[in-house]
């Protein structure tokens, strides 16, 4: 589980800009984003802040 959280959070960084875009909601980009993980047993919510050029894991939730 932590492997895959590592992996997408440096997925997520090697996106830059775009990663505003990822995950849910659609249709809009910045704020508080949500990417499932773990074949959808559970997801991770980040904030992408390209002017400090960071990508924040604020949560993990996974369901057993």
């Amino acid at each position: 589980m932590v492997a895959e959280v590592e992996r997408i959070a440096t997925e997520l960084a090697a996106l830059g800009r775009d990663a505003e875009a990822v995950g849910r909601p659609t249709g809009r980009t910045g704020g508080l984003r949500e990417f499932d993980i773990l074949g959808g047993r559970g997801f991770i919510n980040f904030l992408a802040v390209p002017r400090h050029e960071c990508v924040y894991i604020c949560g993990i939730t996974w369901y057993e």
